[in-house]
């Protein structure tokens, strides 16, 4: 039913775009928070998800996204870093949806190119509103967060994404939805990079371990070099 989307459980998409596993519940399925009610009382509330994930969760034992969810949430994962309030981000999604026509704006190229404005006028809004906004610093923190390297990565077919190389094509490290249920491969042998890291480790973790490998999977050692390049890199940025 969902071939060609992807299917990561929320620990797998907190582990590749590098966020909490929490967050990603908090943005994807929402979340209950409390708030100041008449006469100093308590209410509780609900604070709905940003957007409506590709993947219907009921019919798994778990939480689970697709491909264009979890590049969505790598850019919401960036506003959030640079102290974006997620009301800010909220605003800012529903504003580009409307403008572009689509579910997922920030993996956009529009977006890199003109979501500066968008934001700001996000920004805007809000304090007219009466939130207690910065709007001083809006473009320096827009152009800190929007940077090339989020995009550089990322294949393109029209306006969306098809594919992501998170270490870019040289690696041969891509995320493919329609390959592996959108699973880390090495492309050219279609072989997940946690097997070849695994296997690789249980054969000694060494230079020996690289031919080793290479010879159970049988293919070229610099694939299974890019596997391991890969995987140590998403275990350093949890360290």
């Amino acid at each position: 039913m969902y071939s060609g989307t992807g299917l990561y459980s929320l620990r797998t998409a907190a582990r590749l775009i590098q966020a909490p596993s929490r967050n990603l519940h908090r943005w994807l399925f929402g979340y209950h928070h409390n708030l100041k009610g008449p006469n100093g009382g308590r209410l509780r509330a609900f604070s709905p998800p940003l957007w409506k994930t590709q993947i219907d969760t009921r019919e798994y034992d778990e939480d689970v996204i697709g491909f264009q969810d979890l590049l969505e949430a790598r850019f919401v994962r960036a506003f959030i870093d640079h102290g974006i309030p997620l009301i800010v981000v909220r605003r800012c999604l529903e504003s580009a949806r409307a403008i572009y026509g689509v579910d997922y704006p920030f993996t956009t190229l529009k977006f890199k190119t003109d979501g500066r404005t968008i934001f700001g006028e996000a920004l805007r809004l809000m304090q007219s509103e009466g939130e207690m906004v910065d709007l001083r610093s809006r473009q320096i923190v827009f152009r800190d967060i929007i940077h090339p390297s989020l995009y550089a990565g990322i294949e393109y077919k029209g306006m969306q994404a098809m594919k992501w190389y998170p270490l870019g094509k040289r690696t041969h490290v891509v995320l493919d939805p329609a390959r592996q249920f959108g699973k880390p491969i090495v492309e050219d042998a279609g072989i997940p990079t946690d097997a070849l890291y695994a296997s690789y480790l249980a054969e000694g973790g060494n230079e020996q371990a690289v031919s080793l490998t290479a010879e159970v999977f049988d293919v070229a050692p610099r694939f299974v070099q890019s596997a391991i390049v890969f995987e140590t890199s998403l275990l350093a940025a949890r360290a």
